[in-house]
């Protein structure tokens, strides 16, 4: 840069161009470092982010909300317990349009792309630049973390994910639906009108088994996800190769020092049984962009006591999604036995609490 940028973010993913443009909006300079070997044509992402509310309003403020052909609105969503539990949200319920937003990775980071063209205070960087600010979303493999000696307190689950993308016989009818059994949880996430037949779907299944369901032909991995999912889509077709990665609940030790901060993956990760990842490293970039925009006039964008505010103002909601994450795959994990029937017993009960269950419906929305 022919001027030294303000703040400096290592990472440009969906964070990090979020919050770019959050920061570029309050007239601070930003240099955005491409991730190494980042292809600058159409990738080809099988994975799919459920957005809640917050998350869009955001998104739309930035005029980087994908359209409504990659944009599915979820009108309900279905939990199913291994012994007959079940709980169904509805968006009627909460009276919103949605409990959530089904969104594709790519033509997500494309909109975010062209929002960013036309933000003559960001500019694109090949490698890291000295800055008053560093702000580090290079996701959980990040180096520059270590670099900063942060400690990632990692936790891995026995398990791994694996996504991609099927087509069904039966539509899908707008609705998320979502199956605890064997210790595994599978989420089949719709695509498309309410009428539409594709899905995108997310199984986290035994680390030892992952490596024999990847190596399944076509037919009888389908076969495999039907029986899943309990034949709730009629006969399932893969429209995608297939993607897998181990699960981890994970949060640094610090989130910030003098000149530098991390945010999203970088800072903390947990189970994808929620669907709440993004939508955390999305809360992130709001809240530090608004904790930047009310500093005080002296204050550098590096001061240390600013970025502070900005890690209490995070880890309190982070920490609250890590434990709910991690209590219902730690519930779960279990397999029969006197507490499968208690906790299938308590969905249901939970199913008709009325006050309760939309109270957790507007947390999960970003409805605080």
């Amino acid at each position: 840069m022919a001027i030294a940028p303000d703040v400096c973010i290592r990472g440009a993913g969906i964070v990090g161009r979020t919050l770019a443009l959050l920061l570029a909006r309050d007239r601070l300079r930003v240099g955005l470092v491409r991730e190494p070997g980042a292809a600058s044509g159409a990738s080809s992402d099988v994975r799919a982010y459920a957005l809640n509310a917050a998350s869009r309003e955001l998104l739309e403020h930035l005029r980087a909300w994908p359209d409504e052909h990659h944009a599915t609105p979820v009108l309900a969503m279905e939990v199913h317990g291994d012994e007959g539990g079940q709980v169904r949200f509805e968006a009627k319920d909460s009276g919103a349009p949605a409990l959530a937003w089904i969104v594709d990775v790519d033509p997500l980071l494309q909109r975010l792309a062209e929002a960013l063209r036309y933000q003559p205070l960001v500019e694109w960087l090949d490698a890291p630049v000295p800055a008053a600010l560093t702000v580090v979303c290079e996701g959980r493999q990040s180096a520059t973390r270590a670099e900063y000696g942060v400690q990632f307190d990692v936790r891995p689950y026995p398990q791994r994910a694996i996504a991609g993308r099927v087509s069904c016989e039966l539509p899908h009818g707008q609705v998320a639906r979502q199956w605890f059994a064997q210790g595994e949880i599978l989420g089949m996430l719709p695509l498309g009108p309410t009428h539409g037949n594709s899905l995108a779907f997310v199984w986290s299944v035994d680390e030892h088994r992952a490596p024999g369901l990847l190596a399944l032909g076509a037919s009888e991995f389908q076969a495999q996800l039907e029986a899943a999912c309990q034949h709730a889509f009629g006969k399932l077709t893969l429209t995608t190769e297939r993607a897998a990665w181990p699960l981890q609940l994970a949060r640094a030790d610090r989130w910030c020092g003098p000149g530098w901060v991390l945010a999203g993956d970088a800072a903390h990760t947990v189970h994808p049984l929620a669907g709440q990842g993004l939508n955390l490293g999305l809360a992130d970039a709001r809240d530090l962009a608004k904790v930047l925009h009310e500093r005080e006039y002296w204050r550098s964008v590096g001061d240390l006591r600013l970025l502070r505010r900005y890690e209490r103002s995070r880890q309190a909601d982070v920490l609250a999604m890590g434990m709910a994450t991690d209590g219902l795959q730690q519930l779960f994990a279990h397999r029969g036995g006197p507490l499968a029937s208690l906790r299938n017993w308590g969905m249901t009960g939970f199913d008709r609490s009325g006050w309760l269950k939309q109270w957790v419906a507007k947390r999960a929305m970003g409805r605080h």
